[in-house]
């Protein structure tokens, strides 16, 4: 007969792997490069030299600007060049009035062989570390609930 799960054991098992998830990040953590990375309505400022400025109190406005701004504005973004090996990207709601989130992954079809991180629960005012092992190649980086443009990091060396 199956074993069944009651929310004591549920409860113990969400913790264990909580613990494991934290070690294994920490522990990738260490000695690792920090890239900091603010978020603001529809953007994220450093690639882009500036806050432009921009409202949103829901995705759909991001996807509206985006949609209008984003092809002329990745013209002149930052392609952030980074060395192999263990990076932290410290990311921060700034100002948004909704949690945000962070994804970085393969570009193309390298999106099937590269590591990549992601995660949510920026809320406003909020930072948090997302801790990844880059190997050679390019990679993009976006927020899909801030809707941002997908920005270029090379990782050469």
């Amino acid at each position: 007969m199956p074993k069944r799960f009651t929310a004591s054991t549920f409860a113990t098992a969400v913790t264990a792997l909580a613990a494991v998830s934290m070690t294994s990040t920490s522990s990738l953590a260490e000695d690792a490069t920090v890239v900091e990375l603010t978020q603001t309505a529809c953007q994220f400022v450093e690639v882009e030299d500036q806050d432009h400025g921009y409202t949103s109190t829901k995705k759909a406005d991001c996807e509206a600007i985006n949609a209008k701004t984003a092809d002329e504005r990745l013209k002149t973004a930052k392609v952030m060049t980074l060395k192999p090996g263990k990076h932290v990207f410290r990311v921060k709601n700034k100002n948004v009035p909704y949690g945000l989130g962070f994804y970085l992954r393969g570009a193309g079809v390298s999106r099937l062989t590269l590591p990549k991180v992601s995660g949510g629960g920026l809320e406003q005012g909020v930072s948090k570390d997302y801790a990844i092992n880059l190997k050679p190649g390019t990679y993009y980086f976006s927020c899909p609930l801030n809707t941002t443009p997908d920005y270029t990091i090379k990782v050469e060396g």
